[in-house]
Parts: structure tokens; sequence; C-alpha cells
């Protein structure tokens, strides 16, 4: 029963049509019906930036004119086509006209501090993948941008935060790329310094 009334709210949310699906060896394409309640239990991810470069994640993705879930390792090949990887691709003065994701989060954590929406919503990074070349896997990597008012005391630059309501703008292409890629208002973000003991907000909302 929970899984069938997730299912619908999957459908509800992205006009996503549960399917089994054969993905690539290095991938793993999930439907609804593979994780129940993937978009109902989004708050219950956090993204570490410290993480590993082949860490795998759910990212969201267009698959014609569907949208499908599928989880991919975080880095892309450099292209200069050296065997190193790319985790962050700068946004400014690019466009991004195919290949965009989405990755889900509930919070991100750099270093010694945790950033998480005021209002306690779950969010979108803004992302981009590429198939699988050569002897590199299929994998995604973040746009960033200069980091929001909240952001700034802590690092200079941020992984792009898009909120719910962004979500089909980006994977369609329907906002201009400098119009949505862009730091969020001063007062979006919770910041807490996971160092001290106290669960107090470093920053307050």
């Amino acid at each position: 029963m929970v899984g069938s009334r997730a299912r619908q709210r999957n459908k509800e949310i992205f006009g996503l049509h549960p399917r089994q699906t054969e993905g690539p060896s290095k991938s793993s394409i999930l439907s609804a019906d593979c994780v129940p309640g993937m978009f109902l239990d989004m708050n219950a991810t956090v993204f570490q930036s410290d993480a590993p470069l082949d860490k795998r994640r759910i990212v969201v993705r267009r698959n014609g004119s569907d949208v499908e879930m599928v989880e991919l390792p975080w880095g892309l090949r450099a292209r200069d086509g050296r065997a190193r990887a790319v985790s962050v691709v700068r946004s400014e003065g690019r466009r991004f006209p195919t290949h965009r994701c989405l990755v889900p989060a509930s919070e991100f954590r750099h270093k010694n501090f945790s950033f998480s929406l005021a209002d306690g919503d779950w969010f979108y990074f803004a992302g981009i993948w590429r198939p699988a070349a050569e002897d590199w896997p299929e994998g995604f990597a973040i746009l960033t941008i200069e980091a929001n008012p909240d952001l700034a005391p802590y690092q200079d630059r941020q992984m792009a935060v898009l909120r719910r309501d962004q979500r089909m703008a980006w994977l369609d292409g329907r906002v201009p790329e400098d119009e949505i890629l862009r730091p969020l208002p001063e007062g979006t973000f919770r910041v807490k310094d996971t160092s001290r003991a106290s669960d107090q907000p470093a920053l307050a909302s």
C-alpha cells in the first residue's frame, strides 16, 4: 500500500512512469518500483562535498519524454583527455543545451559546516552528465556559481542549488543558464558548525 502511494506521488511530482529498464553496466537505472518513496524520503539525503569522486549517487534526468532516476559515479573525465576526474564545473559564461541532470539533497557538508535550506525543504544541485566513452564510465558533475551571502563567509563558490519548483525548468532548458544558475537570496540557508557538540546554528536563519 505504501509503495503504491509512493509510486503515485512520484508520477505527480515528475510525470515519472514506473518501469523496469535495462541499464548500462556502469550504472543502474532505477524506476519508481525499485525505489518506492524515493521522492517522499528525499529529506534523508545528505551530500558530502569531500566524498570520493567515484561515489555513486542518484541523479534525475530526462530520458526522452520521461524522467528517470539513475545511479551514477561522481566525476567526469577532464576535457583535456587526461585520466583525472572533474567533480564540479564552473557555470558562468557557459551553455548546457543537453545532458542536464539534478542531484537531490537535503543538506550539503563542507569541512566542518553543514548547509541546508532554512525552511527545511530539500533541493537539487544542478548538474550535467556524460555517457560512457572509451575507458571512462558514464558519470556526472555538479555546476558551481558564486557563493550566496549565507555561504560566502565559508567558501567563495558553491554548488548551484535549485529549489524543487525549478527542477523542470532546468531539465528542459526553459530558462537561460545565467538566470537559473545564480545564488539564492540571503537568508535562504541555515548553517551549522558540525565540529560543535551543540546543535545551535552557526548562522541564524
